[in-house]
């Protein structure tokens, strides 16, 4: 019975984990953004904003931190009277160096983030972890399928272990994804 409860419990608290990754940047899309960072750089030709330096976005109670972000949105379009509407979309953010997503108590980290607007998707990687309270979920890549309810978690490519009198030269295995759930 207790072995049933631990299980239920572990279960549960990835389930939680994994939820909160839902509540990432689309849901709120109405909600007004915010964006701060020591420079800006926008690109009609691409349809771009680059944001650099200390980059701080908010979208209601959500907030993405990160050293760089560009933002990537549609084109304007014509209208009747053959203006440009000012009615753009944001298609996909991309965040590197330092990336941190947050949510009340959940905390998502990597080296580079992507989030795609049509697909409803956010994807940490290089090094992402999530954290909701003292419980953290770790792997090279992390993918929350928003419209799904779904997540993957995905280990590294290869991790080295180096054991002492090898010469320094590492076994090569299979990357792990790596979960800690606190038990008070």
């Amino acid at each position: 019975m207790m072995r049933m409860f631990t299980h239920m419990f572990r279960s549960s608290c990835l389930a939680a984990i994994l939820c909160c990754l839902a509540v990432m940047p689309a849901v709120a899309a109405d909600a007004p953004i915010q964006i701060e960072a020591d420079k800006m750089s926008s690109t009609e030709k691409t349809n771009t904003v680059l944001f650099t330096g200390n980059v701080d976005a908010r979208q209601a109670d959500v907030r993405i931190r990160a050293n760089e972000m560009t933002v990537f949105y549609t084109p304007a379009k014509p209208n009747k009277k053959g203006q440009k509407t000012a009615s753009q979309q944001v298609e996909k953010i991309i965040c590197t160096g330092n990336v941190e997503v947050s949510k009340k108590e959940w905390l998502g980290t990597s080296k580079k983030m992507i989030y795609l607007a049509k697909e409803r998707q956010v994807i940490l990687m290089d090094n992402a972890k999530a954290y909701q309270g003292q419980n953290m979920v770790s792997g090279e890549k992390i993918v929350y399928y928003m419209d799904e309810g779904r997540s993957e978690v995905v280990g590294g490519a290869k991790r080295t272990k180096t054991t002492v009198g090898d010469s320094g030269k590492g076994a090569s295995k299979p990357g792990r994804v790596n979960m800690t759930i606190i038990q008070k």
